[in-house]
C-alpha cells in the first residue's frame, strides 16, 4: 500500500501531471482538500473510489484514514492544490505515515505563483532589473514566520516578491515595502489563477489598497510586489544573440552539427 501525494496544480482541472492524473486514475482511495482542489479532477478516479474531502478532517482523521487504507492492502491518492513543496502541510503527513512504516510517493504540480504569473502573461525574471523571486507569506493562525523572514528582510533585496496568504492583510505589505521599493513600484493581485473567475488587480504600492477596495478580494489571491512587473525597455538577454557562443550554436549562429 502506497500513499500518493499529488500536487493538483493552482485551479484549473488540466493543469495536472500526466503522472498525477494516471496516479488519481488506479488508486482506490482520494483524499482531495475540497475547498481548494477542483471536483473535476475526481472525474479521473476510478469507479467505486472512495472520495473523502478532507476540508473539516484533523490530522489525526487524516491519519486514520490512510490506517483503514493500509489494513485493506488499497494505494491512496492525497490531492494537494498547487506544488507540494511550499505550504501543503505535506511534511506532517509524512511523519505519520513513516511512524506507521507505510511507503509514500510525491509528484509535484503547477505552483501558484507560475499560473498567476502566467495569468499575467509576466516572465518574472527580466534582464537586468529582476533576477530573484521570492516566495513568501505573512504570519497566520496556521503557523508564524520565523523571526528573520519578513517583508522588510527580503524587500531589502530588491528581489520580486511573491507574496502568498496576504491579502488581508494588503495594508502591512504596503506599510513595510513602500520605503523600500518607492511608492510607484508596480504591484499585481491575481486572484484564482486559472480558475474561470480569475481577475487581475494592477496598480502600485501608492494606491493598490484603494484600487483592491473597490474589487474586494477575501481568499486565494496572491499579490506581487516588484519592479520588473512593469519593465517593458530593458535589454535583450544575450541567449539568443548572434554573438553569444554556447554549446548548441557556433559564434555565427548557426547550430552545432
Amino acid at each position: 500500500m502506497t500513499v500518493h501525494f499529488i500536487g493538483a496544480g493552482p485551479g484549473a482541472a488540466d493543469l495536472i501531471t500526466v503522472r498525477g492524473r494516471d496516479l488519481i486514475a488506479r488508486c482506490p482511495v482520494c483524499l482531495y482538500a475540497g475547498s481548494l482542489v477542483p471536483k473535476a479532477l475526481l472525474d479521473y478516479c476510478p469507479e467505486g473510489a472512495r472520495i473523502v474531502d478532507t476540508a473539516s478532517l484533523s490530522l489525526d482523521d487524516i491519519e486514520a484514514e490512510y490506517s483503514a487504507a493500509a489494513r485493506d492492502g488499497k494505494d491512496v491518492a492525497r490531492l494537494h492544490s498547487g506544488d507540494l513543496s511550499v505550504w501543503s502541510a505535506m511534511g506532517e503527513q509524512i511523519r505519520r505515515l513513516e511512524r506507521l512504516g507505510l511507503d509514500y510517493t510525491v509528484t509535484p504540480g503547477v505552483p501558484s505563483f507560475a499560473a498567476a504569473a502566467a495569468t499575467l502573461k509576466r516572465e518574472l525574471t527580466v534582464p537586468e532589473v529582476a533576477q530573484s523571486l521570492v516566495l513568501t507569506r505573512i504570519s497566520g493562525r496556521a503557523s508564524k514566520m520565523p523571526e528573520t523572514e519578513t517583508l522588510k528582510a527580503f524587500g531589502a533585496t530588491g528581489a520580486t516578491l511573491a507574496i502568498h496568504l496576504a491579502i488581508h492583510a494588503l495594508s502591512k505589505v504596503v506599510e513595510d515595502l513602500t520605503p523600500l521599493y518607492g511608492a510607484d513600484c508596480p504591484v499585481a493581485i491575481v486572484v484564482r489563477a486559472s480558475w474561470p473567475e480569475e481577475r487581475i488587480i494592477m496598480g502600485t504600492l501608492s494606491d493598490i489598497e484603494a484600487k483592491l477596495a473597490q474589487e474586494p478580494v477575501e481568499r486565494t489571491a496572491l499579490i506581487f510586489v516588484g519592479k520588473g512587473l512593469a519593465s517593458e525597455d530593458f535589454r535583450e538577454s544575450a541567449l539568443y544573440s548572434t554573438d553569444y557562443v554556447r554549446r548548441f550554436r557556433s559564434s555565427a549562429g548557426k547550430a552545432e552539427t
